[in-house]
């Protein structure tokens, strides 16, 4: 296995609230796991709540002695829900915070996965790229009850407004996924900085078209701000065979 991650701040944002956690090698019973949170909220909020919710998911699945992977990323998402609400009551300036988060881990040839929110999870090989994860958005809404076509989702007025997120409500709906990888995948997880400023299409060429996964991870990272960086961006790129 290989991996590499780069997280940037982008080129219209003060701070960045895009944390992330990579382990190819044990974390409790998982045997590696990959997360990646995009907080919101004002201030310093939104970057406390995706590193805090990281950092819980982590210590919950490292505690953990029984469980199956889906099972123990559900209990751990569902602690780092809990934490952030309880934090939020008690301290004014982190009221209204949350995160979205993608998480993942691979057990031989399986992907398990887990998300809530927009931050997403792809595979790319050379046939296609395909977004494993679904988005927790408005947009999303309308582009299942076919009210929006996706090649319209980018300039919508709502395309930042999620309906999940961690942090936000008492029940925490999760989202998971179990796919067999084949030989020739690489797994990216990415926040919307990235996706909302470089098409899928043109990640998938990126990724496929450069010597290696420090290059993959540093050109969409470029592209994103080259195309204008209006958001943080963080990319995670997993090539499991290698």
């Amino acid at each position: 296995m290989k991996t590499f991650s780069m997280t940037d701040v982008g080129r219209a944002r003060d701070m960045n609230q895009d944390y992330l956690f990579t382990s190819e090698t044990a974390v409790g019973r998982l045997p590696n796991l990959f997360l990646v949170a995009d907080g919101m909220g004002g201030h310093k909020a939104g970057e406390y709540a995706s590193k805090a919710a990281v950092e819980t998911i982590v210590q919950s699945i490292t505690k953990a002695k029984t469980g199956q992977p889906v099972s123990l990323l559900k209990k751990a998402i569902t602690e780092a829900n809990q934490r952030l609400l309880k934090e939020a009551i008690i301290d004014i300036e982190k009221e209204g915070m949350g995160t979205t988060i993608v998480a993942a881990t691979i057990i031989g040839s399986k992907l398990v996965a887990a998300n809530v929110g927009d931050s997403r999870l792809y595979l790319i090989n050379g046939q296609n790229i395909t977004q494993i994860t679904r988005d927790h958005s408005y947009v999303e809404e309308l582009i299942r009850s076919g009210r929006l076509k996706k090649a319209d989702a980018k300039n919508h007025p709502y395309k930042n407004k999620i309906t999940r997120a961690v942090g936000v409500f008492q029940t925490l709906d999760i989202d998971f996924f179990e796919v067999e990888l084949e030989e020739s995948d690489i797994i990216l997880m990415c926040t919307d900085g990235l996706t909302n400023m470089v098409e899928d299409e043109d990640v998938r060429r990126i990724v496929l078209g450069q010597r290696d996964i420090v290059e993959k991870t540093a050109t969409l990272v470029n592209e994103a701000n080259k195309n204008g960086g209006k958001d943080n961006i963080t990319v995670l790129l997993i090539e499991p065979f290698v």
